[in-house]
C-alpha cells in the first residue's frame, strides 16, 4: 500500500468506529513482538502516545508477554511492511485495541490503557 492508500484506509477504519484519526508517521516508534511474526492472530493496543513513540504495541499469536524484552521498538514503517493487513488500524486513538487474524476483525475501547 501507498502511504496515500494507508491513509485513506485508517481515516475509513476511525469514521466506521466514529472515533478521532490519530495517525502516526512512518518514523515514529512503536513496540512489536518481532518473535511472534507469523503467528495468528495480530493484536494492536495503543497507550497515550510520550516523546518518539506511537503509544502501539503489536504482537501475534495467543500468548501475550509481561517479560521486559517482549517488544522491540521499530519504526512504525516496518508495522506496514512486515504487517500490512494492521496498517488500516494504526491511526485509532489511544484506548483503543485490535485483533486481525484471517476471518475475523474486532476493535474495542479499553480505559485501562489510558492509565499507564
Amino acid at each position: 500500500m501507498s502511504p496515500e492508500q494507508i491513509q485513506e484506509a485508517q481515516k475509513t477504519t476511525c469514521q466506521k468506529h466514529e472515533v478521532e484519526f490519530v495517525p502516526v508517521t512512518d518514523t515514529t516508534i512503536s513496540g512489536f513482538a518481532q518473535s511472534t511474526l507469523g503467528l495468528s492472530p495480530v493484536n494492536g493496543l495503543r497507550h497515550p502516545a510520550q516523546n518518539s513513540t506511537s503509544g502501539w504495541y503489536i504482537w501475534c499469536g495467543e500468548e501475550f508477554s509481561t517479560s521486559a524484552d517482549f517488544f522491540a521498538p521499530v519504526h512504525t514503517k516496518h508495522l506496514y511492511d512486515d504487517l500490512p493487513q494492521i496498517a488500516p488500524f494504526l491511526a485509532l486513538p489511544p484506548g483503543y485495541r485490535f485483533l486481525v487474524s484471517e476471518n475475523h476483525v474486532d476493535v474495542w475501547f479499553d480505559q485501562n490503557l489510558l492509565s499507564v
